[in-house]
């Protein structure tokens, strides 16, 4: 017996419902959204407009790395 049962409780009862299998394709479908969003992301960081803006981490990593 476990130990949950000296205090009077009872554990909570489990189903045995599916859940990875049906949302599968949503999941996969979240990480093709992610990767898409963050390949336009990067090429507009590199567009440019915002090539040589302060604001781009690009170029903030850039700089700190020729100043050292």
């Amino acid at each position: 017996m476990a130990a949950w049962y000296w205090f009077g409780a009872t554990p909570i009862k489990t189903f045995k419902t599916p859940v990875f299998k049906p949302m599968a394709p949503f999941f996969a479908a979240g990480l093709i959204v992610l990767y898409g969003v963050n390949s336009a992301q990067n090429a507009l960081m590199q567009s440019d407009e915002w090539k040589n803006d302060p604001r781009n981490p690009s170029v903030k990593a850039a700089a700190a790395s020729g100043k050292h």
